[in-house]
């Protein structure tokens, strides 16, 4: 999976945090830190997913980006919104429901979606939250006392617990836990 240029990062060697911010910016970090000193590469993980990131941090590496399609001529017929035709799978009452709607079934999902998309954004960003921090500390602490015990907590929304099983972790893994799971306490408490 690949990140966006504006996304930040964080680098682990170990169990310490060696770079965190900007993409460019950890990557050149992380690139200097470990140029021509013989150490196991590094974990790096993007902080909006938890997900460990596979980049390659060799000297002369290109630093990936995500590619921008370059505009185009105008051409005949309807603008390219970024629209994608997927399969959606509906009873016939549903169906027959979309289709008295104004615009059509397309603005109708559209809008309903939208809908669902603003009433449910803080339980959205609470479930985002507890996805990337259980990605990361499985990849960095799931050998670690307690892990399945914190794993309940924070998926049960309890801070205090998953406070209690990750006090023996090491400093930077506990302090990253706590930053990539503020979002996941926040409608929970």
């Amino acid at each position: 999976m690949s990140s966006s240029p504006e996304s930040h990062l964080t680098a682990f060697a170990g169990f310490r945090r060696i770079a965190s911010g900007p993409r460019a910016k950890v990557i050149a970090q992380v690139r200097k830190q470990c140029a021509g000193s013989g150490q196991v590469q590094p974990f790096v993980f993007d902080d909006s997913t938890g997900e460990r990131l596979d980049i390659d941090l060799r000297e002369g590496a290109p630093t990936p980006a995500v590619a921008i399609d370059e505009p185009s001529a105008r051409g005949v017929g309807r603008p390219r919104l970024g629209v994608v035709a997927r399969e959606v799978t509906l009873l016939p009452r549903h169906w027959e429901w979309l289709g008295r709607q104004p615009g059509g079934a397309s603005v109708a999902l559209r809008r309903l979606i939208d809908e669902a998309r603003h009433v449910h954004a803080d339980r959205d960003a609470q479930r985002a939250a507890r996805e990337a921090t259980y990605s990361f500390m499985t990849v960095i602490a799931g050998d670690l006392s307690g892990f399945e015990e914190a794993a309940r907590a924070l998926f049960a929304g309890d801070r205090t617990r998953f406070d209690a099983h990750i006090a023996t972790w090491p400093e930077d893994v506990q302090a990253h836990l706590h930053k990539l799971a503020t979002a996941a306490w926040s409608a929970a408490a």
